[in-house]
């Protein structure tokens, strides 16, 4: 069966399309096959491995930095919803401690947070 690639959650495609996984980056470049033998030589080859273990440290870095720049707003979002849950079904929260007049600062809290928005 024939599927679009960009269409499947999980294939490299649909990730770079949605903005979940670098698409441009330029240590991408050094990654690409060759198709050129070279000959042999001990230097070349050394340079080569202290250069592959170079840009994958500057990958991994990239990629880091991409991942926080993606996430950056997602814990306060989390924490909105979790409250509005919170509030939804106090009935389920089965504490003594928790008063009437502790749940409506709470709710005042975040609908001034909503307000700021």
């Amino acid at each position: 069966m024939k599927r679009n690639p960009r269409k499947l959650r999980w294939t490299k495609a649909f990730r770079k399309a949605a903005g979940k996984e670098m698409a441009i980056d330029s240590t991408f470049e050094f990654e690409k096959r060759r198709n050129v033998p070279v000959r042999y030589d001990r230097d070349l080859m050394q340079t080569t491995i202290k250069a592959m273990k170079r840009i994958q440290e500057i990958k991994a870095r990239r990629e880091h930095a991409f991942y926080k720049q993606r996430m950056a707003g997602k814990k306060e979002i989390e924490y909105l919803q979790n409250v509005r849950e919170v509030e939804k079904n106090v009935h389920i929260v089965n504490t003594p401690k928790i008063t009437k007049l502790e749940i409506q600062k709470v709710t005042e809290k975040t609908t001034k947070m909503d307000v700021d928005k």
